[in-house]
């Protein structure tokens, strides 16, 4: 799975430029729900935000949960450059 290599926030219409340090998750009932990652500066806002969003009905209701991302190496996990660029490309589009 490839993450965004930024956090989600965006502050006055800016994406923020700090690296994720963690995924956010929506646990609800029977499933798990990814809804982002954010920087550790950006952690309780967007914890407020989806509070927010929970009770406005946008959002699953359940426990927000945030996995500290834990980065890996290895020799045998290799990426072409042309793929990491189509693939910014169409994130940049969505």
């Amino acid at each position: 799975m490839l993450l965004p290599d930024r956090c989600s926030i965006k502050e006055q219409g800016r994406q923020c430029v700090n690296p994720p340090e963690f995924v956010i998750s929506i646990l609800a009932t029977k499933d798990e729900y990814m809804v982002g990652v954010t920087c550790a500066k950006h952690k309780d806002t967007i914890y407020q935000k989806l509070g927010d969003l929970q009770k406005a009905g946008s959002v699953p209701q359940g426990q927000i949960k945030f996995e500290t991302l834990k980065p890996i190496g290895t020799d045998c996990i290799k990426a072409d450059p042309n793929d990491l660029i189509q693939l910014k490309s169409v994130r940049e589009m969505l």
